[in-house]
């Protein structure tokens, strides 16, 4: 192997990483750039809010059909061409534009923008943590997968009882919670990057559309905890 080979190879191996990452970072901001133009579309417009959310039968699909269509992009990825990924992240990204329209309406827009600058400073920072760390992150699945299931369950038993003291306590908890999945996951894509088949374009572009809808999920919980647990209501 000659000189050349050797140092083009490494090379060529950052252009691909950098490649992949770049592509995670850009859907991921499309996809957040859909679910605010359709937030603030249907926020701004009565008609609209009335007609998905003043039946409890429609309101519970806008809510959830956002849960089924992560799970069903998730799953089923691997078997999907890389344009109708791409197309069910972006449907799942305008519901859950519609589904978030409702906390435009909760709190006031000073706090909703204070939650999202926070969130962005504090995902940007721990994205680049786990891009930049050479220490192994993969210890903290586990632990933050165990939290991330705690939360939830406390979420669902908190619906009954309507405790402050417990929302307060769950939204501080979520937002360690997401804060340390960012960097994790950022750290687990850029393996994924390095690894990608730089000759397989679908299979690329299959892993960069779930690259961007594990950040996308890290970032939204991580704005939403922020936002209960600093934010105003307008009442």
């Amino acid at each position: 192997m000659s000189r050349f080979q050797t140092v083009s190879m490494p090379r060529q191996k950052a252009e691909v990483l950098n490649a992949f990452m770049r592509g995670v970072y850009q859907w991921m901001s499309l996809g957040l750039a859909l679910t605010a133009g359709v937030a603030f579309f249907t926020a701004s417009s009565p008609a609209l809010l009335n007609a998905l959310f003043s039946n409890q039968i429609m309101a519970f699909v806008v809510m959830l059909a956002p849960f089924g269509l992560v799970i069903a992009l998730s799953a089923g990825i691997n078997k999907m061409s890389a344009s109708m990924a791409t197309g069910m992240f972006m449907a799942y990204s305008a519901l859950m534009g519609l589904s978030l329209s409702t906390v435009l309406i909760v709190y006031t827009g000073q706090s909703v923008f204070s939650a999202f600058v926070t969130a962005a400073g504090m995902f940007g920072a721990m994205s680049v943590y786990g891009m930049t760390t050479k220490k192994d992150l993969t210890s903290w699945g586990s632990f933050l997968f165990m939290g991330l299931v705690g939360i939830i369950i406390a979420s669902v038993v908190n619906i009954f009882l309507g405790s402050s003291q417990m929302s307060f306590i769950i939204s501080f908890l979520g937002v360690i919670i997401f804060t340390g999945l960012t960097a994790y996951d950022t750290q687990k894509l850029k393996v994924m990057g390095e690894t990608a088949p730089a000759n397989d374009a679908t299979a690329v572009r299959r892993g960069v559309i779930l690259g961007a809808l594990t950040l996308y999920l890290d970032f939204i919980n991580l704005f939403l905890m922020l936002l209960r647990l600093m934010g105003s209501t307008r009442d």
